[in-house]
């Protein structure tokens, strides 16, 4: 296996634990408090500068003047498939933890918010879509609920 292949492996490897804790243990009061940090992303947020440092200035030129070419061709550099991995992992855990940390605060059924944050790990923009929806949905009934009842003197 390659360098890049390696990191390209190692990059969700580092992600996992986190999944997992939000899916699988979602009540636990470990996970909240380990999720409610956005350092988790800091292991892939090094990997991928680690694979994009040997090839900073084409990253940069893409990333700064961005068109569908130039992201074919960062694609086929040395590290360039992987370090894209990377940059989608870590955006995808933070989009995942705030999931879960809004889902715990709206008090969401861990039954309906892992299938979502599974749904996160695979197509992380279809599940955000999904849970701004419910959301959406959820916030006006907690308005409603939260409002003091007028009392009649």
């Amino acid at each position: 296996m390659t360098g890049a292949g390696t990191f390209f492996d190692l990059t969700f490897i580092l992600a996992v634990p986190f999944w997992l804790l939000m899916i699988f243990a979602p009540t636990w009061s470990v996970t909240t408090r380990i999720v409610s940090s956005p350092l988790t992303a800091v292991p892939v947020a090094v990997l991928y500068a680690v694979l994009i440092a040997p090839v900073f200035p084409e990253v940069w030129a893409t990333v700064t003047g961005p068109d569908l070419t130039g992201f074919q061709e960062l694609m086929t550099l040395p590290n360039g498939a992987a370090a894209v991995w990377a940059h989608v992992i870590a955006w995808d855990l933070l989009v995942g933890q705030w999931m879960f940390l809004q889902s715990r605060k709206l008090g969401f059924s861990p039954w309906l918010t892992g299938p979502l944050l599974v749904l996160a790990i695979l197509l992380s923009p279809l599940a955000l879509m999904v849970f701004l929806g419910l959301r959406a949905v959820r916030r006006p009934a907690d308005r409603k609920a939260a409002r003091p009842v007028a009392s009649r003197g």
